[in-house]
């Protein structure tokens, strides 16, 4: 008998690696260098799998790698690039 259950819920015995604090700032690097290279696929291969894009010149959630892939198309063409101006990473 199950008498609570949450999938989001780890099983015992398997907690996540901590992430440091240089790890997380240096996956902006990757997606920023993706963005670099206007290539549509590189960019969305950056998001996981169930990842949730809102983003910032659509008005269209994006909830999939498809949808995720269909909005950089044409965001790149932008030529974007990310750049941060401040930094507060709390892990």
């Amino acid at each position: 008998k199950i008498s609570q259950h949450h999938s989001s819920v780890m099983p015992e015995g398997l907690k996540p690696e901590a992430i440091t604090e240089q790890e997380v700032k240096d996956l902006f690097q990757l997606w920023n260098n993706a963005l670099a290279t206007e290539d549509p696929n590189k960019v969305a291969d950056r998001y996981a799998s169930k990842a949730v894009l809102l983003p910032t010149v659509s008005d269209v959630p994006r909830t999939d790698y498809a949808l995720i892939h269909d909005y950089f198309v044409g965001f790149l063409k932008k030529k974007p690039q990310g750049e941060i101006l401040e930094s507060n990473v709390t892990i």
